[in-house]
């Protein structure tokens, strides 16, 4: 409940509207208390005189309640729906502002079905309780406590059957709650199920029609979606017990309720009218009841959302910038001291252990290692995607965790080994690197990474629609759009995470000529191929998370055993040296 009130204080400038929404509703509320009291006159009064000046008199006072009635509810309908869909808004823009904000390790806690769960269907469920609940969360009680005020004022006697009838109809529907509120949770989990497997499906749609696993796939969600349907079957079929509950109670009300007063009106105790209007009263009094239940129901699925949405809001993210941050970054030299990492404290193993490393300004670095040998780990630790675990990064001379964050990565271009471009066209893509890049900026960048020789051939250029994740341009297309994109932010710090793999050799050497040309550029390559790395400064051999060697192409071809397997396995046709076999 406080998770729910929490988020309660994100209604902001729409607060106004739930206070307006509120005296409508107790407005609306009176309005209708008041016909059963003007009934019963016009029955008892009117009707038995058989006057008909008091019969349109109270005719007319009860069409003007019946009229103020509407209007007051169709004015709450317009501020409830405000107030509802502003609020949801408002908390699904906290949200996505928070989750701007995460580490790469935050991201590592949420599934990003789950995080879109939370940013949609769980927000449009606290909007359902605000807009389906709020009314009657106030209309409720009014009825309930004016309408059995009002039943005791007509006839105490008959007003017992309440003391009876309500506390058993109380007492079924907090069962049914009872029953209901841990259902709720499961039941939002099912849905992150399923959009998790409908995500994944959707974004691999190309390998899963490669590998014709269609059938594997509907398998699949079958899977979920059955199990998405059995949980709602489960939940709703005790959620919608409360009407049938709620029938019986007041039908047997009504029966006791006949009986007894038909009894006293023969006997001279009760009027017909009073009789009626009486009646009327119960059915308000056990609508209200109903109204509260299902509330209570409402107000369950919200507390199970709300939970959800507060565990977004209130992830604690594991980087921020420091107090008094250095703003600047000097040059792009980066130094690795005794640095360890692993991605989670309680992991057995490091990811990287005691890597010592130093890179001057300016210098061309190579990075090579097999497969999970943290070459990615490594980097990442750069820009501080993530912190080392022991030991420091130094960039500029300075400790990372010092630099405001802004500043640090601004320094920092990094082409990520996974190539992401975005819905759009070329031009916006590109001007994620520099927001006020002209055109002329834009094609400098795109012919240092080659991506002129294929924009020059489409029609619109730099116009051109990518369509959604690039799926318009090929695999060596993306990668070099990504280079360019890295290169308008003009970083001290270049970092390519394998990110010529889909770029064939000749390309991939015009590439290189051209960042040779950025000599006050750091530039960091992590490489498959050795023809990639073989003419930098220093090539770093990572195996297992530790350093294995540093050295020139030179120096390592004729002493490492690592990169002479790898030279002679991918240099076909040539000896350990570089020279030609006979």
């Amino acid at each position: 409940m406080s998770q729910l009130r929490r988020l309660l204080g994100y209604l902001g400038p729409y607060r106004r509207d739930m206070v307006i929404g509120a005296a409508l509703v107790l407005a609306e509320t009176c309005f209708e208390l008041l016909i059963p009291v003007l009934m019963a006159d016009l029955i008892d009064v009117g009707v038995a005189n058989r006057d008909m000046d008091y019969i349109l008199s109270k005719g007319v006072q009860m069409g003007v309640c019946a009229l103020l009635s509407l209007s007051t509810g169709l004015l709450y309908a317009r501020f409830a729906a405000r107030a509802a869909y502003g609020w949801g808004a408002r908390i699904r823009e906290a949200q996505f502002e928070k989750i701007q904000r995460y580490a790469f390790s935050n991201l590592d806690h949420f599934e990003t079905s789950s995080l879109v769960t939370r940013m949609t269907t769980d927000v449009t469920v606290l909007q359902n309780a605000v807009n389906g609940g709020f009314r009657p969360l106030i209309r409720s009680p009014v009825m309930l406590l004016m309408g059995v005020g009002l039943s005791f004022w007509m006839n105490a006697r008959l007003a017992l059957v309440f003391l009876v009838g309500a506390p058993v109809l109380g007492c079924i529907l907090f069962a049914i709650v009872g029953k209901v509120s841990p259902l709720y949770s499961r039941l939002q989990q099912a849905v992150d199920h399923v959009n998790n497997v409908v995500q994944e499906g959707l974004a691999a749609i190309r390998a899963v029609k490669a590998f014709v696993r269609e059938e594997y796939q509907a398998e699949k969600f079958d899977q979920v979606n059955h199990a998405l349907r059995d949980t709602s079957q489960n939940t709703f079929r005790w959620a919608v017990l409360n009407l049938p509950s709620l029938q019986l109670v007041m039908y047997i009300s009504v029966v006791l309720i006949m009986w007894f007063g038909g009894n006293m009106i023969l006997a001279g105790n009760l009027l017909v009218g009073e009789l009626t209007g009486f009646l009327s009263y119960v059915f308000q009094v056990m609508n209200s009841m109903m109204m509260i239940s299902n509330v209570f129901l409402l107000l369950t699925r919200s507390l199970a959302s709300a939970d959800r949405i507060a565990k977004v809001l209130d992830e604690t993210v594991e980087l921020t910038s420091p107090p008094q941050a250095e703003t600047e970054v000097a040059d792009g030299s980066v130094d690795f001291d005794h640095v360890s990492f692993k991605y989670s404290a309680g992991a057995e193993e490091y990811a990287l252990e005691d890597v010592t490393l130093h890179i001057p300004a300016g210098q061309t670095v190579g990075i090579l290692g097999g497969t999970g040998s943290s070459k990615t780990t490594l980097v990442q630790l750069i820009p501080r995607l993530y912190d080392a675990t022991e030991g420091t990064v130094f960039v500029g001379g300075k400790d990372v965790r010092s630099y405001d964050l802004d500043a640090l990565r601004s320094a920092v271009g990094i082409v990520l080994q996974k190539n992401v471009l975005f819905s759009g066209t070329v031009r916006e893509n590109l001007r994620w690197g520099d927001a006020q890049a002209g055109d002329r900026d834009l094609w400098e960048a795109c012919r240092t990474a080659c991506a002129d020789e294929f924009l020059e051939r489409t029609a619109k250029g730099l116009d051109t629609d990518l369509g959604q994740g690039g799926v318009n341009v090929s695999g060596g297309q993306k990668q070099r759009l990504c280079i360019a994109r890295a290169l308008l932010k003009r970083p001290k710090i270049l970092i390519f995470d394998d990110s010529t793999s889909a770029v064939d050799t000749a390309t991939e050497g015009k590439i290189r000529a051209a960042l040779e040309r950025l000599p006050d550029v750091t530039k960091i390559i992590i490489a498959q191929r050795i023809t990639s790395v073989m003419h930098t400064d220093q090539i770093l051999i990572l195996e297992d998370g530790r350093v294995h060697a540093v050295g020139t192409h030179e120096s390592l071809l004729a002493s490492d055993p690592i990169y002479q397997e790898i030279y002679a396995s991918q240099m076909k046709g040539g000896d350990i040296h570089g020279g030609q076999t006979a």
